[in-house]
């Protein structure tokens, strides 16, 4: 499916801008969570307590290749379409939405969340399957994504930068699979890692549509081929 960094694409898909926006939002977000974990408080929790032990000791080279993820390393509710449903309109108000627990508090936050919530934004109405691999995206969350305009998906961006999350945060595993394997520089090893996180963003998109589709699957269902290659 995909090889080597970021921007090397088997038969030219997904398109290699595609990816190189993908790997510039990975750097971002990589730092951000560096950020985050030198801000952290008395009792920061166990995967900014992890990423701060291993970002310390990776070089330039070693984060490039945690970065050189083929899926983002941060996510927005990107499965989950009441999120983006019952989202207020910009302007209006917080009123009437779901109380969704921030992650992040440095000030970069805001920042990437526009930037992302623009990548998803372009992904989802031109981009339906790199949208479902590389941000675990369903499809009604794409449809729901798609309807806003640039300008509200900014304004979205603003209000509900709290969204932004790392991937899988209670998975202190994955992360710290991920991160020792770039650290080692072990190209066997740092693609199994990869692979471990596209079988877990698979496995999210298919558990996010069972819960709402009979047995069966349907048009949004990822295909199982996507973690498995």
């Amino acid at each position: 499916m995909l090889r080597g960094e970021a921007g090397e694409v088997a038969d030219g898909w997904p398109p290699r801008a595609t990816l190189e926006s993908l790997l510039e939002l990975n750097e971002l977000s990589l730092a951000l969570l560096a950020e985050q974990a030198a801000a952290r408080g008395p009792q920061p929790g166990l995967l900014l307590r992890q990423f701060a032990e291993l970002w310390r000791v990776m070089d330039y080279a070693a984060r490039r290749r945690a970065a050189a993820c083929p899926y983002l390393l941060v996510d927005a509710g990107f499965a989950d379409p009441q999120r983006w449903r019952h989202a207020a309109p910009p302007g209006v108000g917080d009123g009437g939405h779901a109380d969704y627990s921030g992650f992040f508090s440095v000030p970069g936050a805001t920042q990437l969340a526009r930037l992302v919530f623009t990548y998803a934004w372009h992904l989802a109405i031109s981009q339906h399957a790199a949208a479902r691999l590389l941000l675990g995206m369903s499809a009604p969350c794409a449809q729901l994504i798609g309807q806003y305009s640039v300008r509200e998906i900014h304004a979205l961006a603003e209000t509900r930068a709290h969204w932004l999350r790392p991937r899988w945060p209670a998975r202190v595993g994955v992360w710290r699979e991920l991160l020792l394997t770039a650290a080692a520089g072990d190209g066997a090893e740092f693609a199994r890692a990869r692979l471990h996180g596209l079988t877990l963003l698979a496995a999210g998109v298919r558990g996010a549509h069972s819960q709402r589709e009979p047995p069966g699957g349907g048009a949004d269902a990822i295909p199982a081929s996507a973690g498995a290659e």
